[in-house]
């Protein structure tokens, strides 16, 4: 039977309307978009799965504005009907403007609001009184209106719940905060059908397993039997350099990219951080000036109304050029771009599929992405990525378990409310899988918490927050409800400052770290401009434009990105491939003077060989370990073998990492035959020796001040008068002592210590690294001096002791000694 043929039989019941919109938009209904249409119709719940551009958002779109025509017919007149979470702002508005056509011109009496941090207050008004029948909502925005009186009242017709972009929200806390409002949600609503949009991921079921909670084997997993082409393009350099580092090849292959600007109507240009987007945005304003007007730069630090007309410019087709970072990944949906760039690696296969998907934005279309190394050794992360993509090798997302902090905050919000009776929430909370596991005894100490602070802070009247009467947990302060309503959100950055225009509007944020480094009268660039620096005032940076071409750049905290297990694994493949020589792709052959190089001085390990090396200058002893798992897991590699080292003879290491490998240096001969015989990449006490050789009580305080900003432990300031970050890691080492000396078994203590481990230190995957190491050959190497893989391994511990000029220099230098 065709595909028209089963068609034909589906839509006997009654969307024959809806079918006739989408083909007088030259569109056919696809087999997924029709069982959703089916599934919900039979009132299920599931998760959809296809790729961007496909069609989703009408999957979904298309039967929710039939259930809310159905309501509104059976004259339930007042409240929202649906729920659209959307992880992004600027998403957002693209659905809400989408939502908006398709009712405009199917003539539907529906009416659809925005609700997230931008809404002005005016509007929140207006939505409390008059609720629209649609609401696209943040995760964040959900919380707010719970904690608002009258939520269960607001809240009672409410019949399906969408999370957009799924995948993003999975693994991070604020996927747990939408977890807790559908159990929420859905003792309001008992009839509440919760549909989750996701792009592939590796772990599929779990990821419909997290959002349907309990209940899971109700579920309805739809996904499509659309086959995305991707075409991938490297941005190849003309010479390679066979000592390469990271970080400066990117802006010399700038006269490469200014050609595919021009052959394109329209360009996405992705970087990984708002420095690098800073940057790039300068660098092809100085190159090609006639780019002015028609240029634009997107991060999450400019201020809404310029992120706002970007967007804008982008739909209308006014943009030409869009440098970004992920604050467009996800799908804003614009007038198909032509081209995207990919500058640098993206650490992972997901990321860059969903960035390709900004190009070629409809289902038969292309996405072609050009990829533009910043190192030479990143054209074999294209080379890995190519063969991923073919393969279909997404990563997981493993999610967040018992975060008692965002559960503290989420009952505080029920409190703030009208209250809540704590045996019925303990139910509905252990319907979640996040906190399926969590026990009664717990459940009570964090109650205590919100009434009492903890046994160690009876004393002080500030954290009495909650009263319990008549069997209802409640806040009655005006002043706590206030504060709590202001932070709601699991999203904790560094302090930041507004940079203002003297007598003018705001152009965005920067971080408080950075601008300690600035004094009156100096140039900085940021947002696009040169700006001089006329005073700190406050919270506020206040600037005037300046005409300068030099100025230093803002980078800020948190911007790197892991690289992910898959793309590690094809990597080290991807190397093997190369050191045997047959059938290599162009990125492979662009490296052969690399490759070659590497082979004369040491040797390219295949998949089942650990290389170690160890060579003399005159900074050192050299011992460089290339387990190609990225640099999180490396810095942690590193700290552990140097600790289990000490144990054996007294020598001491500075060490350096990068997604390749790491570099152990000492003034002392490292004993490499101790290493062996000692095995001292064994996992067993793995948490122990972590624990002994990293600096983490540092890094668990840095976990703990995260965690008592959500949980309330402290508060972050009132809008535009945050607290100074020194003061709030000051508060959180207080808490943190406190709490380490008088009640070790704290809740908010233990959940610093996991997340320390498992999120910063990747202990987990760390574990499987060493349990690896163990079925490879140790292949150890005795050379000359640095070879092509441990030169960027070097340049990047001189970095941190160089400026960028006096850097270059040393590089240079250093190149033409090595190679010889």
């Amino acid at each position: 039977m065709s595909d028209c043929s089963v068609f034909c039989i589906l839509q006997v019941k009654g969307y024959e309307r809806e079918i006739q919109w989408m083909d007088s938009k030259g569109w056919k209904p696809k087999r997924f978009q029709r069982e959703a249409w089916k599934a919900v119709e039979k009132g299920r719940s599931g998760l959809i799965n296809a790729p961007t551009g496909s069609g989703k958002t009408y999957s979904l779109w298309i039967p929710i504005t039939r259930y809310i025509k159905d309501q509104k017919q059976q004259g339930r007149k007042k409240g929202p009907f649906a729920l659209w979470i959307t992880p992004l702002r600027s998403l957002s508005k693209e659905i809400a403007q989408a939502a908006e056509r398709y009712i405009s011109e199917n003539d539907l009496d529906i009416t659809v609001g925005i609700r997230n941090g931008d809404t002005s207050q005016t509007e929140r008004r207006r939505q409390k009184t008059h609720p629209p029948d649609m609401l696209v909502i943040t995760p964040e925005s959900v919380h707010l209106l719970l904690a608002q009186k009258g939520a269960d009242s607001y809240f009672k017709h409410l019949g399906i719940m969408v999370v957009d972009e799924w995948h993003e929200l999975l693994g991070s806390k604020r996927g747990v905060q939408v977890e807790l409002a559908r159990c929420r949600l859905k003792s309001i609503s008992s009839r509440l059908q919760t549909w989750g949009i996701s792009a592939t991921i590796g772990n599929m079921d779990e990821a419909m397993d997290v959002l349907m909670g309990d209940d899971h084997p109700e579920g309805q997993l739809i996904c499509s039997n659309i086959q995305k082409q991707i075409e991938v393009r490297s941005v190849l350099p003309d010479d390679i350099e066979k000592m390469p580092w990271g970080g400066h090849l990117g802006i010399k292959l700038l006269d490469k990219v200014i050609p595919i600007i021009k052959a394109s109507e329209s360009t996405l240009i992705f970087t990984n951080t708002r420095a690098q987007c800073e940057i790039w945005y300068h660098h092809l304003l100085v190159a090609e000036p006639e780019l002015a007007g028609q240029m634009a730069m997107h991060h999450g630090s400019i201020a809404k109304p310029i992120r706002l007309w970007v967007e804008e410019a982008l739909r209308q087709g006014d943009a030409k050029v869009v440098v970004c970072t992920s604050s467009l990944d996800l799908g804003v949906d614009f007038t198909p771009v032509d081209t995207v760039i990919q500058i640098g690696g993206p650490k992972g296969v997901s990321r860059f599929v969903q960035r390709a998907g900004r190009s070629g934005h409809r289902p038969e279309a292309v996405s072609r992405i050009h990829f533009l190394p910043t190192h030479a050794l990143e054209l074999v992360e294209s080379s890995a990525i190519r063969v991923a993509i073919e393969r279909g090798m997404m990563e997981a997302r493993p999610p967040f378990v018992l975060c008692y902090d965002v559960l503290i905050q989420f009952l505080m919000t029920l409190a703030v409310s009208d209250g809540f009776r704590a045996e019925e929430v303990f139910q509905q909370v252990k319907r979640t899988h996040c906190y399926r596991d969590l026990e009664w005894d717990d459940f009570l100490q964090l109650l205590d918490f919100i009434q009492r602070g903890s046994p160690s802070l009876r004393n002080y009247e500030e954290f009495k927050k909650v009263e319990y009467v008549d069997g209802l947990y409640k806040v009655f302060s005006r002043r706590v409800a206030m504060r709590h309503r202001m932070n709601i959100g699991t999203i904790v950055s560094d302090a930041m400052l507004h940079v203002k225009f003297v007598g003018g509007p705001r152009i965005g944020m920067v971080e408080e770290w950075f601008v300690s480094s600035l004094k009156e009268g100096d140039i900085f660039w940021f947002a696009g401009k040169a700006l001089r620096l006329v005073r700190i005032h406050g919270q506020e940076i206040q600037v005037r434009k300046s005409k300068a071409t030099k100025g230093k750049i803002p980078a800020w905290m948190g911007g790197k990105l892991p690289m992910s297990s898959q793309l590690s694994l094809l990597l080290r493949e991807r190397f093997s491939r190369a050191a045997e020589g047959e059938d290599l792709d162009e990125e492979l052959k662009t490296l052969a003077p690399i490759i070659q190089r590497q082979k004369e001085v040491s040797v390219i390990p295949d998949a089942g060989q650990l290389l170690m090396e160890h060579f003399e200058t005159r900074d050192g002893h050299h011992l460089c370990i290339y387990p190609f798992e990225g640099k999180f897991v490396h810095e942690a590699l590193a700290s552990l073998l140097a600790y289990r080292i000490s144990l054996i003879m007294p020598i001491s290491f500075t060490f350096a990492t990068n997604d390749y490998g790491f570099e152990l240096l000492s003034d002392s001969p490292i004993p490499i035959d101790a290493i062996l015989d000692n095995d001292l990449f064994s996992p067993i006490d793995l948490s122990r020796d972590l624990l002994r050789s990293m600096n983490s009580a540092e890094l668990t305080q840095r976990s703990f001040r995260d965690i008592a900003v959500i949980s309330g432990l402290i508060f972050n300031g009132y809008p535009g008068q945050q607290k100074k970050e020194r003061h709030l890691q000051a508060s959180a080492r207080l808490f943190y002592q406190v709490f380490e000396e008088h009640e070790p078994d704290n809740l908010l203590l233990r959940q610093a210590i996991f997340e320390t481990f498992e999120h910063q230190l990747e202990e987990s995957r760390l574990r499987l690294t060493l349990e690896r190491f163990s079925q490879q050959e140790f292949k150890i190497v005795h050379a000359e001096g640095p070879t092509p893989l441990s030169f960027p391994i070097i340049v990047n511990r001189l970095r941190e002791k160089l400026s960028s000029e006096k850097l270059e220099d040393r590089i240079k230098k250093l190149q033409i000694a090595y190679q010889r």
